[in-house]
């Protein structure tokens, strides 16, 4: 067998040692052998092929002659087969897990495979276990996590078939049920062109959430992939992104056939984002029966389905469906909106779609919502025409009156009207506009300059500013997350503003504001709010307790028996440094804190994304930390935090993130002369 090492990695020295070096290193690495449960004669073999690196990397001409022979191209030990075995244990004992693992599962195959019983068998069948773990954990650091499940299901089979290592097989099935998540993500967040690896991430998904009781977690769901309902919500929020309106139907209607409630609400509304972008007004349909079906205490669907029916061309019937609403503020606003119940109508839909509909699918990215449109359209035309619902002809041929007398193209923006008159009407529609450009006409001037008053846009900052989003996601329970209640949003936007609006009915004349053109708030921007409040204060964060900086911890790390919290305080400089050094910024920290190896990984991280005009912005905080293990030479710590990073384009925009409630991660000190160094870390063990 020819071993993909060299002796310097085999013995575990730098290729600059000396002799006393490399000696050194032979005896230590001869006094710890692994405690994995070896048999004893693979453990004589590996301190053989040991002593052979260590004599001829301390012989000067030997030496000479083999580091020439790595100059020409050499590479690899031809190993004799009565120590691959031996090989293949100091292979994994080198980091190369990956390889340690594909060559040990090879050789446990026909023709070359051991027989049953033997040392052999079980020396490689250990070893396969034991690389393919850390080989999978290795993928994970670099985000590879569906190549990190493959290997770990492949050591799982490898288990199974060889009837050994129990214990082993269900630690590497643990790991691969914690890694779902992750391993979903990375497989529907990929390209559109890699469709088998899209569609596998969904079939992954679906099971994931019937495994789960739906997608309220009704099954014990804690114990499944280790997520909690918080934990979950927060997941699916960041992966249905990445799925098209027609897959996220789909799946909710599956869920919802198996009993999630839920579910039948995201797949109405996941139908009409589909139906109306792609104009297919038989999805709206459809969705009908799942808002009618929906039994929310407190849910009043009449408004959204009197949507339908206003799209679906029976302005009559949705005028009927929102007077029948119990929404009594939102009645009011109707009978009070100055202007046409028609335009009303529109008003509300064209919002409630911007806001609550069009959004969260991979394939549709709708800025304005256009009624125009979705009415000119033939297919829209004749299916309307083709309906028996009383009202439905005569819209469909006619038109919508107030739409129809506008030339094509005269949209008139926000905050676009002028003050023609010092009466004004503060009524704005539920989920609507209450900023300046609000108050920037009489009530008589918009009645006068109709078309000017139904084409601006009335939709901005009410639902940030009374109810935003963040808070509703962080208040309510799942069905809130994924999606706002537009009829709640309406009734508390509302709420100190309609008293104002119907008593008095004129408010001072304020010009319109500049600044508020583009102050149309929705999830997106409520979470790009805090991202970039985490961008200014990621380094900050890390160490946001002023009067710890103030006591006696200092790096470099020189103390001789090193206390829990001078080691964490190193461990925070280390992720305080590298936080500023991926963000672009000098760090004077990180040089004292990591081992020369790990800082030269970290400049060329660095130098990489510097090449592609991006800064990764991290924001890390320790939530428990326990040391292992303390020697005068090495200490272990694990290490639980809260983590979360952003790639960020040289515009600002975000390229990805990823976000760690609870990330587990052990790191290595070393003691370099008289400082204590960070050595290495392994994430997720």
């Amino acid at each position: 067998m020819e071993l993909p090492i060299d002796h310097f990695r085999l013995l575990g020295v730098s290729p600059s040692a000396n002799a006393e070096e490399v000696l050194r290193a032979f005896q230590l690495r001869l006094d710890r052998p692994p405690k994995q449960g070896f048999t004893y004669e693979v453990l004589a073999q590996r301190a053989e092929l040991l002593r052979l690196s260590a004599d001829l990397l301390s012989n000067p001409a030997e030496r000479q002659s083999y580091e020439l022979a790595l100059i020409e191209g050499s590479s690899g030990l031809d190993l004799s087969s009565n120590r691959e075995v031996a090989g293949l244990l100091l292979l994994w004992e080198s980091n190369a897990s990956f390889q340690a693992f594909k060559l040990a599962k090879k050789a446990l195959q026909p023709p070359q495979a051991p027989a049953l019983g033997s040392g052999r068998e079980s020396d490689l069948t250990l070893i396969a276990a034991l690389s393919c773990r850390d080989a999978s954990i290795d993928e994970q650091a670099g985000r590879r996590y569906a190549s990190g499940a493959d290997l770990l299901q492949e050591g799982i089979q490898l288990l199974q078939r060889m009837g050994k290592l129990v214990e082993e097989r269900k630690t590497l099935e643990s790991d691969l049920e914690i890694l779902l998540p992750y391993r979903i993500l990375d497989l529907i967040s990929r390209e559109k062109e890699d469709e088998k690896s899209h569609q596998e991430g969904l079939m992954l998904l679906e099971d994931f959430v019937n495994k789960r009781g739906g997608l309220e977690g009704r099954r014990n769901s804690e114990k499944i992939a280790g997520l909690n309902q918080n934990d979950f919500e927060l997941f699916f929020l960041q992966i249905r992104r990445f799925i098209t309106a027609k897959d996220q139907a789909k799946l909710y209607v599956n869920w919802y056939r198996r009993g999630s409630e839920d579910a039948g609400f995201l797949a109405a509304f996941a139908l009409i984002a589909s139906g109306f972008s792609y104009k297919k007004p038989e999805l709206l349909q459809e969705a009908r029966k799942y808002l009618r079906n929906i039994n929310i205490n407190g849910f009043d669907a009449m408004p959204l389905i009197g949507c339908l029916d206003l799209l679906l061309g029976d302005a009559k019937q949705a005028e009927s469906r929102f007077r029948s609403s119990s929404d009594e503020k939102l009645k009011d606003w109707l009978n009070n909106y100055p202007g046409e119940t028609l335009a009303a109508l529109c008003d509300y839909c064209r919002n409630w779609l911007r806001k609550d509909v069009v959004v969260g699918f991979r394939d549709i990215e709708i800025e304005s919502v256009n009624l125009d449109d979705w009415f000119a359209n033939q297919e829209v035309q004749l299916y309307i025409e083709q309906l028996e619902t009383k009202g439905a002809l005569g819209i469909a041929k006619a038109g919508f009156s107030f739409l129809s007398s506008f030339a094509p193209g005269q949209e008139i923006e926000n905050n676009s009207l002028t003050n023609l008159d010092e009466e004004e009407a503060n009524l704005p529609m539920p989920g609507g506009s209450f900023d300046e450009s609000l108050k920037g006409q009489s009530l008589r001037a918009r009645l006068e300059n109709k078309e000017a008053f139904l084409r601006s846009d009335l939709v901005k900052k009410i639902i940030s500013k009374y109810y935003s989003t963040f808070e509703f996601i962080k208040k309510s329970n799942f069905k809130s997350v994924i999606l706002k209640r537009p009829i709640y949003s309406s009734a508390l936007a509302f709420i100190g503003l309609f008293v104002i609006g119907t008593s008095l009915g004129i408010l001072t004349e304020r010009k319109p504001s500049k600044k508020n053109d583009l102050n149309d708030i929705s999830i997106a921007e409520v979470v790009k709010e805090e991202d970039d409040q985490i961008k200014d204060d990621s380094s900050n964060k890390i160490f946001n307790d002023k009067e710890r900086l103030a006591t006696n911890l200092s790096i470099p790390l020189t103390t001789s028996s090193p206390t829990d919290q001078e080691i964490k305080y190193l461990i925070e400089s280390w992720l305080k440094g590298k936080a500023d050094l991926l963000n672009g910024l000098e760090s004077e920290i990180l040089s004292s804190v990591a081992s020369p190896n790990l800082y030269n990984i970290e400049i060329e991280r660095r130098k990489k994304y510097n090449n592609l005009g991006q800064n990764i912005i991290i924001n890390a905080r320790i939530t428990s930390i326990e040391v292992i293990k303390k020697t005068n030479k090495r200490i272990e710590a694990d290490v639980e935090m809260k983590y979360e990073d952003k790639k960020i384009s040289s515009s600002g925009d975000i390229i990805e993130s990823s976000v760690y409630p609870s990330l587990k991660v052990k790191y290595i000190i070393g003691k370099n002369k008289n400082n204590w160094q960070l050595v290495d870390y392994i994430s997720g063990n």
